[in-house]
Order: C-alpha cells, then sequence, then structure tokens
C-alpha cells in the first residue's frame, strides 16, 4: 500500500521534520509513504493566482484514477474511526494507494477539491501546511492500528 501527501513548500523546522520521519517510519509496518513537495506560491501575488498556481502543481501529480483526500477547512470532520474506515475502503478502491492533498498558506484550490474524493477537516482551527503534515501522517497511522485491532487508539 501507499500513501503520498502533496503539499506546498518545504518542512523547515527540525522538530517537525523528526516528528514527520517518526511517524513514516511507523507507518512503514503497513504501507509506504512519499512526500511530495510542490513551489508554494509566493506572498505577493493575488490569492486567487495563488491558489490556481499551486493547484496546478498538485493536479499535475494527480494520476487520473488515484483516489484522492482534500485535507480542507471546509470538509468533513471525521472521528478516528470513522478516518480509519474511509483509509480502508478509499486504499481498496485505489488499488492500494492513496493520495492526500494539503493547501498551502492561502488554503487549497477549488479545482483540487473538485477532483477530490473525499474532503477532510482536520478542525475548525487554522494550523501550518507543515504542521498538517504532521498531523495527517499521526491520523493516518492510527486509523491502521484501529482498523488492525491494535492498541494504541484512545
Amino acid at each position: 500500500m501507499e500513501i503520498r501527501i502533496i503539499s506546498p513548500g518545504k518542512t523547515r523546522e527540525k522538530w517537525l521534520i523528526d516528528g514527520i520521519e517518526e511517524y513514516r517510519k511507523r507507518l512503514s509496518k503497513y504501507c509506504k509513504t512519499e512526500l511530495v513537495e510542490v513551489e508554494a506560491s509566493p506572498d505577493n501575488i493575488p490569492v486567487e493566482r495563488a491558489l490556481e498556481k499551486e493547484g496546478e502543481l498538485m493536479l499535475s501529480k494527480i494520476k487520473p484514477g488515484d483516489q484522492v483526500w482534500a485535507i480542507d477547512l471546509h470538509g468533513n470532520e471525521m472521528k478516528s474511526e470513522e478516518i480509519s474506515k474511509a483509509l480502508i475502503s478509499s486504499l481498496e478502491k485505489g488499488g492500494g494507494k492513496l493520495t492526500l492533498v494539503i493547501g498551502g498558506s492561502n488554503g487549497i484550490s477549488p479545482k483540487v477539491t473538485e477532483r477530490a474524493n473525499l474532503r477532510l477537516c482536520l478542525g475548525k482551527h487554522t494550523m501550518t501546511h507543515t504542521m498538517t503534515r504532521l498531523i495527517i501522517l499521526e491520523q493516518i497511522y492510527r486509523g491502521f492500528k484501529i482498523y488492525s485491532g491494535e492498541n494504541y487508539h484512545k
């Protein structure tokens, strides 16, 4: 199984890099993970153009048959058990592959959310897109643990 996460920009904070790598290591029992970083749009261009540009780059990394989750403030909030079920269902539908897309500092392109098979909201609060990488990896790990009946979910 393969989980791919597409997001603009680079993670620069060491503590986040360490956390992301820790969850990638934990996930290696269940799946291969790939982080795809696309170029972030500069802050000096209009938001609509920035979203369009990042969206085009993200969509270029998605194949026609891919199962795609958009991590979206306007998506569905789900309990961990629901994420686990959706994860397994998406992996089954996607032939063992799932792509997650995280928007940048301006949000996520409407074209990306239109392409998504699922729009997932991790909460109504705002967090950086680099932090979101760590949080979604933890939730995917938790989802596999729940599905496997292993002790992790509390």
